[in-house]
């Protein structure tokens, strides 16, 4: 990967927190690895989540993650629970401007897949 600034456009639940954890344990529980590895991101990197919750759900997710110190950027609630497609174009230089990984649910392995890059 190059050393430009990226966008870190991440799925919330089953990746940075248990998935449905705020329904079958009435809270989320945090996924270890994921905040420290937020952490270390470039500031000027930017971080938006996605996630299938509803409305209903957004005062509880949003007060989660301030208690949790979780930095973000933005997040988008009520996704449709289909794939997700992202579409970018490639540089002039070739360089590749999108990259897909899709985790293993509730375990936080980005780091071993982006370290392959």
């Amino acid at each position: 990967m190059s050393t430009l600034g990226k966008t870190w456009i991440l799925d919330l639940d089953g990746t940075i927190v248990k998935h449905n954890g705020y329904k079958l344990d009435g809270k989320d529980i945090l996924l270890s690895g994921a905040k420290e590895y937020l952490d270390e991101l470039p500031k000027d990197d930017r971080i938006i989540f996605l996630t299938s919750r509803k409305e209903e759900y957004r005062e509880m997710t949003l007060e989660f993650l301030k208690e949790n110190e979780i930095r973000y950027d933005d997040i988008l609630f009520g996704i449709p629970y289909g794939e997700r497609i992202v579409v970018n174009d490639r540089k002039t230089s070739g360089l590749d401007m999108a990259f897909s990984f899709n985790l293993e649910r509730d375990k936080f392995n980005l780091p071993e897949i982006i370290r392959v890059l």
